[in-house]
């Protein structure tokens, strides 16, 4: 049985576990450094899958991080195809028999793409975005299918569903909520995208439920439980994401400011990491975005090297959306809000929408209106309490607003 000795063994080649190696080599760590992960490819950025590497505008060479000679000069073994299974005792056994002896481990494991788990869930023609290798899969399904059901009305199914809108496929988005990106804005942004997407001639059913998938080897349609039934040649499943902490024997995977787990020697960092987050009031939650995956790597790496007094993890949360010719930048945490206030004309293309809980302003949504996200983090960070009325005023700059 194959044993390695690493200082620091880092369980996940995403953003995150990347991000750890960089940052523990610019803190300057000198011990070995070893990344294992269960893909083909070294660490690359996922946000394009649903974006620029569905519709083919960019090369799998520009999805990479990092080159191949960046993790070589830095001293950094990435072990591809390697799937941790178990962790005990300062061991990480792979799942053929590989054991990793570590000093630390930082699990950035990530998760996988949830599936339907109704009838027909595994015919063919049914996909998931998570990895490259789930795009690849689709891209070369897509050839055969032109009417496409897309199940879930979040971001990843959103993206999707403009991209090949824009390939002129067929497109049909099923969402159990009573509105589009429910779970992460409020409902003038998603009036908004679903006047948007239907302009683009993507059929959205809202409060609609997959009862089963139709089809005896390979799909051929969506049957909702109201007994309506969509044709369909190609089902892409977009329905959340489930952190892979398994192997580490935890129901979840809490970590603090420095991202220590409860498990001796044992960090986590990134999408599979649930943490107190002051932009959320101080609340436990677990946050899917480069920026978390970043930050969080940042604050765990400068903690291995300069223990307590390495500052902890107290990053303002921003994310990003492209569909269509619509860019949507969020800053902040909308959960929680208590108003809303639009800013600017959202007929012009360009507006945001501001949270305040309490009064204070606590995030915002900005379509088209870059200098108000740049802007708006000040107010995030500062908990700004600025009259709703200033707030709307699209002509007066973010920037000057005190408060």
């Amino acid at each position: 049985m194959t044993e390695i000795e690493t200082d620091i063994l880092i369980v996940g080649a995403g953003q995150a576990g990347a991000q750890t190696a960089i940052s523990l080599r610019q803190e300057g760590f000198e011990g070995r450094i070893t990344i294992v992960g269960e893909e083909a490819d070294l660490p690359y950025e996922r946000p394009p899958l649903s974006k620029e590497y569905l519709s083919g505008e960019r090369p799998p060479e520009r999805l990479l991080l990092r080159p191949p000679a960046f993790w070589a000069e830095r001293q950094v073994d990435i072990l591809t195809h390697t799937r941790i299974t178990e962790v005990k005792d300062g061991v990480a056994t792979a799942e053929d028999g590989r054991r990793f002896r570590f000093d630390k481990l930082v699990w950035a494991a990530g998760g996988h793409a949830r599936r339907l788990s109704c009838g027909g869930a595994e015919l063919g023609g049914v996909h998931v975005i998570r990895t490259r290798q789930d795009d690849d899969n689709l891209r070369a399904d897509l050839h055969v299918a032109n009417r496409v059901v897309v199940i879930g009305g979040g971001y990843v199914g959103l993206e999707a569903a403009a991209v090949l809108r824009k390939q002129g496929k067929s497109v049909t988005l099923v969402e159990a909520q009573p509105r589009l990106l429910a779970r992460v804005a409020a409902a003038p942004v998603s009036d908004y995208y679903l006047a948007a997407h239907e302009a683009h001639g993507v059929e959205i059913l809202l409060d609609a439920q997959v009862d089963c998938l139709l089809g005896e080897t390979r799909i051929t349609g969506v049957r909702l439980t109201d007994g309506r039934e969509l044709p369909a040649d190609l089902a892409i499943v977009g329905i959340g994401l489930i952190p892979s902490i398994a192997p580490l024997g935890l129901d979840a995977l809490e970590v603090d400011g420095h991202g220590r787990t409860g498990l001796p020697g044992i960090y986590a960092v990134g999408d599979c990491a649930t943490h107190r987050n002051r932009y959320a009031g101080n609340a436990l939650i677990r946050l899917e975005s480069v920026q978390n995956a970043v930050d969080m790597a940042k604050a765990a790496a400068a903690h291995i090297v300069h223990g307590d007094t390495a500052k902890p993890y107290e990053a303002c949360p921003w994310f990003w959306s492209n569909q269509y010719d619509l860019k949507l930048q969020t800053v902040g945490l909308s959960a929680g809000h208590d108003e809303t206030v639009v800013r600017g004309d959202p007929a012009t293309g360009s507006w945001s929408l501001v949270y305040l809980r309490g009064g204070a302003v606590i995030a915002l949504d900005c379509i088209n209106a870059p200098r108000d996200y740049v802007q708006g983090k000040a107010l995030v960070e500062r908990g700004a309490r600025i009259a709703p009325t200033l707030l709307a005023d699209g002509a007066v700059p973010l920037k000057q607003m005190e408060g």
